[in-house]
């Protein structure tokens, strides 16, 4: 993607199931668990440029020592940032006694539990500030009613959670998703306690009922409870003070979460490879979370899994797939490929199959897989027309090496300059500075050329007009087509990612204009008091229903394509059909259709179509 918009979190949680001087004997560290977990999050760093946070809770040790540790950052650099505390902190504290054994170093140096939960933060809403980083941390004497949150998620319906809590008594001290799944999650969790505390308060001492308090804990029970009303896309990762923990997702997997587990550690992480590299696995070893499901770790190392929530029809995010996660995924860089091959045919049309003054190119970014997969699906086009034009016997033999010799003409073209900040605050002078982002490579295009550039997508427009489209035209192409990955993103997302403002997104801009160009104007009126009527379907769909994808193609080229350009511009964009062929397992392609898998969808495009017309600037949920 050619433009900045907000990522998604990501989540790193490890278990060690063995005792700590296993690992000293068979790894020779007493840091095992950390040295993995510097890992496992810095291998999501794509998932945390806005802060990060560390919690490590240890399971066994006597009362009046400090069992859960936590580090947070928003600097510049946050991992890096938290890691090198924790170090520093654990060297001086080693130092003091030297000689101790690792019983003592166990129980009075911080960051040496058994358990590790990490959470890398991109926000969405809220500010940047160290208070807004995961883990979450609600407090309590008693261990069992300690709880440790964190998670990759945004909820539709925060402000009905938070009446809840009102409803039940409470006084939240904060209106945040997080804050109320905190506080939500800790009510029950105290409900749990209270039920096993009444059952065993006649028979058992209160220090017996905190032992078994610990040992029958049901957090199946609480996540049941806790979560049954929740509207969102999700993974949240807990762990109670004494050592239970969990890790679940929505029923409809918007959200990614994967697991690894064998007999020394039970692993999870938001992407596939991160734990693949960190812990040297095959693909196959790593496994995806079901929809609705928990995975349950016990104090005592027993892994369980739970039905938490009824699986509704697999929706997992298609767009985490074209933009947010890692690459290097082997399910992921297949799809990535086909989607660039399922454009070849419609490129090809395009230059009108004159690939000898055609040159292909990409964004710099995630596109690049992509670009493979559609320069292997020209080729292969090229390849069937030379096979049908050879067996012509006719041919002359410049015929036939012009034939033969006959491939898509690749360049690297555009150049991002990662050093460079937009750190001015004038407007003008700031547009002319986004203007250099990127620079260009001179001298490999010719006048007679059409360049073709492919983008994993394009949501906005606003680094195209500004940026890239400039410096393209200064190359003198005779034509220029920009090529998204991605089909037209046409509604705003409310499962993780800050994309809620539908006035933003180029494509329902050219749709508003073309309703307007055509003396259509109505139309926006009716869909705006639907849109206030009733927010159970989606309304905001009938904006688009009069045209085909096309035709809005055709009008975002002409919204997006700068003052005086000399080139011509044409925009293609990936159909819907293509998606889902390329992503067939990752069917949640809400951004392109409107088809949102939860009710609160539904109620957030209509509020923030609402927004739009009213002209505030408000966040629809």
């Amino acid at each position: 993607m050619s433009e900045n918009i907000k990522h998604e979190c990501g989540i790193a949680y490890l278990r060690l199931l063995k005792p700590t001087d296993y690992y000293l004997k068979k790894y020779g560290s007493l840091n095992y668990g950390l040295n993995k977990m510097f890992l496992l999050m810095q291998k999501q760093r794509n998932r945390g440029q806005d802060g990060a946070g560390l919690v490590s809770v240890k399971t066994d040790v006597a009362p009046g020592l400090k069992y859960i540790s936590r580090e947070r950052s928003n600097s510049s650099k946050p991992i890096e940032d938290i890691f090198s505390s924790i170090y520093s902190t654990m060297n001086k504290q080693k130092k003091i006694k030297k000689n101790k054994s690792l019983s003592w170093r166990k129980n009075n140096v911080d960051f040496t539990g058994d358990i590790f939960l990490g959470h890398l933060r991109y926000g969405t809403f809220g500010k940047n500030s160290i208070d807004e980083c995961h883990p979450f941390v609600r407090q309590n004497n008693w261990k069992t009613r300690n709880l440790v949150l964190a998670g990759n998620f945004n909820l539709t319906n925060s402000e009905d959670l938070f009446r809840q809590l009102i409803n039940l008594g409470q006084h939240p001290k904060k209106r945040g998703d997080t804050i109320t799944l905190l506080e939500k999650i800790g009510h029950f969790l105290d409900e749990e306690n209270d039920r096993i505390y009444y059952k065993h308060k006649s028979s058992k001492t209160k220090k017996q009922i905190t032992k078994i308090i610990s040992d029958n804990l049901e957090l199946e029970r609480v996540l049941k409870k806790s979560l049954k009303h929740l509207d969102g896309g999700y993974v949240l990762s807990g762990v109670v003070g004494h050592g239970d923990s969990f890790i679940v997702r929505d029923p409809a997997g918007i959200r990614p979460v994967y697991f690894y587990q064998d007999e020394e550690v039970v692993v999870v992480a938001s992407e596939r490879p991160v734990i693949q590299t960190t812990f040297n696995l095959k693909p196959k070893e790593v496994q995806e979370l079901q929809r609705g499901q928990a995975i349950l770790i016990k104090k005592n190392g027993k892994v369980s899994f739970k039905q938490i929530l009824k699986p509704q029809i697999q929706k997992s995010c298609s767009f985490e797939r074209i933009y947010f996660s890692r690459g290097n995924d082997s399910e992921i860089y297949k799809e990535r490929t086909m989607l660039g091959k399922n454009l070849a045919s419609d490129v090809l049309e395009n230059v009108n199959y004159d690939v000898k003054n055609t040159v292909f190119s990409f964004i710099p970014n995630t596109a690049e897989v992509a670009f493979y997969g559609l320069v292997k699906g020209v080729q292969k086009e090229i390849d069937k027309i030379k096979l049908s034009k050879l067996k012509d016997k006719k041919l002359t033999e410049n015929q036939i090496k012009d034939l033969v010799f006959s491939y898509p003409r690749v360049e690297k073209i555009a150049i991002k300059d990662a050093k460079l900040r937009t750190f001015i605050t004038s407007d003008s002078d700031r547009q002319d500075l986004v203007g250099h982002v990127y620079d260009i490579t001179y001298g490999v295009i010719r006048k007679k050329d059409t360049l073709v550039m492919l983008d994993d997508s394009i949501v906005r427009g606003t680094t195209l007009k500004h940026s890239i489209l400039r410096i393209l035209d200064r190359l003198d192409p005779k034509k220029i087509i920009i090529v998204s990955s991605a089909p037209q993103i046409r509604y705003p997302d409310c499962y993780g990612i800050d994309m809620a403002k539908m006035g933003e997104f180029v494509a329902f801009q050219a749709a508003i204009s073309l309703l307007k160009e055509q003396g259509k104007q109505d139309l926006i009126k009716e869909v705006y008091e639907l849109c206030k009527k009733d927010k159970s379907e989606n309304h905001v769909k009938k904006i688009y229903s009069s045209f085909t994808s096309k035709e809005i193609s055709n009008k975002i080229a002409e919204i997006i394509m700068p003052e005086n350009m000399k080139s011509k511009l044409k925009i293609i964009y990936q159909t819907i059909k293509n998606l889902h062929k390329s992503c067939p397992n990752h069917k949640g392609d809400w951004y392109f259709t409107g088809n949102y898998p939860t009710v609160g969808g539904n109620r957030v495009v209509n509020n923030s179509f609402i927004n739009y017309i009213e002209g505030k600037k408000k966040r629809a949920y």
